[in-house]
C-alpha cells in the first residue's frame, strides 16, 4: 500500500462509520453476500485491511466501517452501490447506523445526484439484502436519512437461559441479523453509562450462550445464523407519538453501538410491531446509551405476512478525510487491540 488508503469518516447518532471507496480492496464474489464469505477469507486482502483500519492507532475496538463495492447483478433497478460491513470481529451481515452514514456520504460527495430540497433514495446492496436509505434536504441541508430495511421478524419469544445474573428470559429476532432482547432491569441493570462495563459483560455472555442454540439459526440462510448482538433496553413509558425505549446493543465480541443501532432498531420495531406495542401509526423513539435517538416506524412486508419492514430515521455527518498508511519497519505497524 505504498499510496496508502483513503477513507471518509462519518458518524451516525455518535456511532463511528469509517467509509473505504477508491482504496476499496473487492473480494471475489458474484454478489455481496458472496464477497463478504471471500472477505472472511481475506480474499484481496480485505481482512488485512478491515483490521488494520480497525485497530490502534489507526483505530479501536469498537471501530465501525465499510468497503464500498460493486452491487450484485441486476436486470432493471441495480443498486447505486454494495457494501461489506466490518468492526473488530469480522464482517457483519447488516448495518443500519452505516446504511444512513452511506446515503448521507453518497449524496454529500454527488456520487448519487441528490435533491437539495426533497428526498433522494440511494441503494444499496449489503450481505443481507437490498437496502435503500432516503435522504431529505432542504435548501442543500440534511433534515433526516431514513434506513429502510430487509424484512424483519420475531424468531422466539421468552426463550430462558442461565446466565451469572440467574435464569433469564430472552426474545429473538431477525433485521438484517440475529438480535437477543433482554430488558435492563430483569437482570439489575439500567441502560447508562455508569452501568457500561457490566452492560457489556452480560451482553457478551448472553451472545455466546445462545449463538449456536436452534432459534439462532436462519431458516432459509446459514450465513445470516448466530446472535450478532444483544440489545439491552429501558421502558421510557410511552409518549404522544408511540412507544419510547433506551437501549445499548452489544455485538460481535464486545462492541459498544453508540447509536441506538439500526439494524437492532429494526430488531426492537419487529418485536414490537408483532406484540401490538407500536401501532402502524406509531413512531418508536429509541435512544441511545449516550441519549442519542432514531425515530421508527414500519410497513408491512407484502411477500412475508409474518414480518414487517422497519424504517429507522436519524442523521450522519462526516467527521474527517484520512489517509492511512503501513510503515514495514514499524514493529506495531499492523496495530493492536485494548479492549
Amino acid at each position: 500500500m505504498p499510496n496508502g488508503i483513503a477513507t471518509t469518516d462519518y458518524h451516525t447518532a455518535g456511532e463511528p462509520f469509517r467509509i473505504v471507496h477508491a482504496d476499496a480492496p473487492v473480494p471475489d464474489g458474484v454478489t455481496v453476500a458472496d464477497r463478504r464469505i471471500a472477505a472472511m477469507a481475506d480474499d484481496a486482502g480485505a481482512d488485512s485491511v478491515r483490521g488494520l483500519l480497525c485497530r490502534e492507532p489507526r483505530g479501536h475496538a469498537d471501530m465501525y466501517g465499510g468497503f464500498v463495492v460493486p452491487p450484485d447483478p441486476a436486470d432493471q433497478d441495480a443498486a447505486h452501490f454494495g457494501v461489506l460491513f466490518w468492526h473488530q470481529d469480522g464482517f457483519s451481515t447488516a448495518c443500519g447506523h452505516g446504511s444512513i452514514a452511506l446515503g448521507v456520504w453518497a449524496t454529500d460527495t454527488g456520487l448519487v445526484e441528490s435533491d437539495p430540497d426533497g428526498v433522494t433514495d440511494v441503494r444499496i446492496d449489503v450481505p443481507s439484502g437490498r437496502v435503500v436509505t432516503s435522504v431529505e434536504r432542504s435548501e442543500g441541508r440534511l433534515v433526516r436519512a431514513t434506513f429502510r430495511n430487509v424484512a424483519s421478524h420475531v424468531i422466539a419469544r421468552d426463550v430462558e437461559i442461565s446466565t451469572s445474573r440467574g435464569r433469564v428470559r430472552v426474545d429473538l429476532s431477525f433485521s438484517g441479523a440475529i438480535y437477543a432482547s433482554v430488558r435492563a432491569s430483569d437482570v439489575g441493570l439500567s441502560v447508562s453509562p455508569e452501568h457500561y462495563s457490566s452492560l457489556v459483560d452480560f451482553g457478551r455472555e448472553v451472545k455466546w450462550v445462545l449463538n449456536d442454540a436452534p432459534e439462532a439459526q436462519h431458516a432459509a440462510d446459514h450465513r445470516l445464523s448466530g446472535v450478532y448482538g444483544t440489545i439491552l433496553w429501558d421502558d421510557l413509558g410511552h409518549g404522544d407519538a408511540g412507544p419510547r425505549q433506551r437501549n445499548v446493543t452489544v455485538f460481535a465480541d464486545g462492541e459498544v453501538d453508540r447509536s441506538p443501532c439500526g439494524s437492532g432498531t429494526g430488531a426492537r420495531v419487529a418485536l414490537l410491531a408483532a406484540s401490538g406495542e407500536l401501532a402502524a401509526d406509531e413512531v418508536l423513539e429509541h435512544r441511545s446509551i449516550i441519549d442519542t435517538a432514531f425515530e421508527a416506524r414500519w410497513e408491512p412486508a407484502m411477500d412475508h405476512p409474518e414480518a414487517v419492514i422497519p424504517l429507522v430515521s436519524g442523521t450522519a455527518h462526516r467527521t474527517g478525510e484520512h489517509r492511512f498508511f503501513l510503515d514495514f519497519d514499524d514493529d506495531l505497524g499492523r496495530g493492536f487491540v485494548l479492549r
